[in-house]
């Protein structure tokens, strides 16, 4: 099979003349991909990444790309894998703080880099749900990492895991997403929508031990 069968007929996007070629190392090359990959999800959906306008701005050969990711579905499950390992490193908590401030500096990184980069994560969790079933787990994955920090933090306000505990978790992961992605008060102060995530995980919390165990007693 040819790379034009293999990555399909992607039509270029951008319609500009390729730049100039420059020699990178293939670590350098890849990781170049991936990042254009991120930035081309804020303009298009996961299923629109067009590999003949990556190629074309990255100024390589659709051959290249061929070799990096073997198939137009190879490079879009590399840049979700991306896009996903960027969120959580972002959203990651410090150790260093306490549990409440570690909690609520996680929910203000959260909202931050959503807002931040809201049209390319739009496009990640919503072009999920109809990519293949490897970028699909990806996403599913990310939403779990999320809810095992949830978790690890609700130990340290001792509680008990039980399955009610990780069903709410979870759940309120989904919920957190979609406030923030619906958010339409850009101009606000965003403390506030973190705020808001914080009760609304109170509240979840609440409902499955007592609330005296919430973070509300600190």
């Amino acid at each position: 099979m040819n790379t034009n069968q293999q990555f399909g007929s992607d039509r270029t996007l951008s319609g500009m003349p390729p730049p100039r070629r420059t020699r990178l190392t293939p670590d350098r090359r890849r990781a170049q991909l991936l990042q254009l990959g991120r930035e081309l999800l804020a303009t298009h959906t996961l299923d629109e990444l067009s590999v003949d306008d990556l190629a074309e701005r990255a100024g390589i050969s659709r051959g290249l790309m061929f070799h990096y990711f073997k198939s137009k579905q190879g490079f879009q499950r590399a840049v979700v894998e991306a896009a996903c390992a960027d969120f959580l490193q972002r959203t990651a908590p410090d150790t260093a703080l306490e549990p409440v401030p570690r909690v609520r500096a996680v929910l203000t990184a959260f909202v931050d880099y959503v807002l931040d980069h809201r049209a390319m994560y739009v496009s990640l969790v919503r072009g999920a749900a109809s990519a293949d079933e490897t970028v699909r787990e990806l996403v599913d994955g990310a939403r779990d990492t999320q809810a095992a920090r949830i978790l690890a933090g609700c130990a340290e306000f001792g509680y008990d895991d039980s399955p009610m505990l990780r069903t709410a978790a979870r759940a309120w992961v989904v919920f957190a997403e979609e406030a923030v992605v619906g958010w339409q008060h850009p101009g606000e102060d965003r403390h506030r929508l973190a705020a808001f995530l914080e009760r609304t995980l109170m509240a979840v919390l609440a409902c499955v031990e007592p609330a005296e165990d919430t973070l509300s007693r600190t």
